[in-house]
């Protein structure tokens, strides 16, 4: 019976040393990605900052401006753009996010933009309606497919066919914490206090028209704000995921430690049985 317990726990042992070599691995792939991911991060918020305050000049150096796009209306029905991981084993990043999506559609006639393979499964499985399930791999979104996902919301919006339009997405705070947001994007709502106060920017003359000029700005800003909220879920996936496999790195090795003490023991019980056996034949001899 001992000897096949070490057996047993000889094969456990190098079970866990196996997947200790997987999570490793993807560990170190997931901590090189996200280097990259917190540069690009770090790239978004200029073009972001310059086209909201854009966006904010025009609205505001212009006494009898209108735009579709500031004008607010009877809530029919909400757009909710979610942006989720591609895969698991990234702790609860996907988890928490449909915690909080779930929360902010709850009661609401919702029609979702699923970006990630999690989103679209997530919300499949739950007979969400979706626009389209066109985005699952989140790593190949850049700039150009943000602005068709930009232009497609947009004229929907313009369309009727929804009246308020939320990114849900992931804040990278840091490697260590990683917090899911909800940002309304439609209709826009910017605050006076925040406008510029240069007077010679309500002089500047907009080609055709302030309103026109307007109007073609915002898919820009609104694919600015979509590519901004990817590239935050995508370092905020990587992080969490280092974190998830670095403790269950952790994890293994105590493991492999309890289970080598238990090997050595029985091993030990083993010798001295064989020890006792042998001292015993040899007084039975004598």
């Amino acid at each position: 019976m001992a000897g096949a317990s070490m057996k047993d726990i000889k094969l456990r042992i190098k079970s866990v040393e196996s997947t200790m070599q997987i999570t490793k691995a993807m560990e170190l792939v997931a901590s090189s990605k996200l280097r990259r991911a917190k540069e690009r991060v770090e790239r978004t918020r200029p073009f972001f900052n310059i086209l909201h305050e854009t966006l904010m000049d025009i609205a505001y150096s212009n006494k009898e401006f209108s735009s579709p796009y500031i004008m607010t209306r009877e809530v029919k029905k909400s757009c909710y753009v979610v942006v989720a991981g591609d895969r698991g084993l990234a702790g609860g990043y996907n988890a928490n996010l449909f915690k909080m999506a779930a929360q902010h559609m709850a009661d609401k006639d919702a029609v979702v933009l699923p970006v990630g393979k999690k989103t679209v499964e997530y919300f499949e499985r739950r007979g969400v309606p979706m626009i389209t399930t066109d985005y699952r791999v989140v790593e190949d979104i850049g700039l150009t497919t943000c602005y068709a996902m930009a232009e497609l919301i947009c004229r929907q919006y313009l369309e009727r066919k929804f009246d308020e339009v939320y990114v849900v997405y992931t804040n990278f705070v840091s490697m260590l914490s990683q917090d899911p947001a909800v940002l309304k994007v439609l209709p826009l709502n910017f605050d006076r206090t925040q406008a510029t106060n240069d007077s010679a920017r309500g002089l500047m003359i907009y080609e055709p028209s302030s309103e026109e000029v307007y109007d073609r700005i915002v898919p820009q800003y609104v694919s600015g704000i979509l590519y901004g909220a990817v590239a935050e879920s995508l370092a905020s996936e990587l992080g969490a995921r280092r974190t998830a496999m670095e403790a269950a790195n952790k994890n293994a090795g105590e493991m492999v430690e309890d289970l080598s003490l238990r090997y050595n023991r029985a091993r030990q019980a083993v010798i001295t049985q064989e020890i006792t056996e042998i001292v015993s034949g040899a007084e039975a001899q004598n």
